[in-house]
């Protein structure tokens, strides 16, 4: 049992969140924005953690969290699509815009949601997915986003929280590119995929079950 787990676990290793989708998808997508949404009141934050398919997922389950886009960030090539960001030459990572309101849930919190649901101690990886793509990165858009960010890290290294060190990237923040838009939603609209049942939905259901204080009501 312990075998075929392993060999599983490399397949999807092989595959990764990358080649996933690629094989389905044509080699040059249009360019995708949201559609425009009521924001008043509304802030944003922005996070890379892997695959943004899985970052997107678990965002949305969070109490206060009004919209969760994926998209690239920390490069810089202007309007890079998903094939050449995939060769790691860009310098972005997968990342996610985050729109919250502030009276339900405040940044500190994002950032524990961060360090929460994935491994920031893998340089250039998360699970099965390898390259600087994939690399953990939170951005701050102020002083005061930095602070509450650095003072998190340095709180989880004094309780050493993790066995080895943290090599999140803590970088202000510049530009946010939106991914294709058959990226949006992913693990929603494609809950059959291989990558999305044995990777994304196993980390959203394990961060779901360490904080099940910060889940909107119909996510428990």
């Amino acid at each position: 049992m312990k075998a075929l787990s392993l060999l599983l676990f490399t397949v999807i290793g092989l595959q990764g969140c990358m080649e996933t989708s690629s094989k389905s998808t044509p080699h040059k997508a249009a360019l995708w924005t949201p559609n425009a949404l009521e924001q008043e009141g509304l802030k944003k934050a922005y996070f890379a953690a892997g695959c943004f398919w899985c970052v997107e997922a678990i965002y949305e389950s969070v109490e206060g969290v009004q919209e969760v886009y994926s998209g690239y960030s920390g490069g810089h090539v202007k309007n890079p699509n998903y094939r050449q960001i995939g060769t790691g030459q860009t310098g972005h990572a997968e990342a996610v815009e985050i729109l919250y309101d502030p009276t339900l849930v405040n940044f500190e919190t994002l950032v524990k949601v961060f360090f929460g649901s994935h491994d920031p101690t893998t340089l250039n990886r998360q699970g099965p997915d390898k390259g600087t793509q994939y690399r953990s990165i939170a951005f701050y858009q102020n002083q005061e986003e930095q602070k509450v960010i650095e003072n998190y890290v340095n709180a989880l290294e004094s309780k050493k929280e993790f066995a080895n060190e943290i090599v999140t990237q803590i970088k202000p923040f510049e530009k946010f590119y939106y991914a294709e838009e058959y990226h949006q939603n992913y693990e929603k609209r494609n809950p059959n995929n291989p990558y999305v049942q044995n990777v994304s939905i196993p980390r959203l259901r394990s961060f779901q079950n360490k904080f099940p204080e910060l889940l909107k009501k119909d996510n428990h």
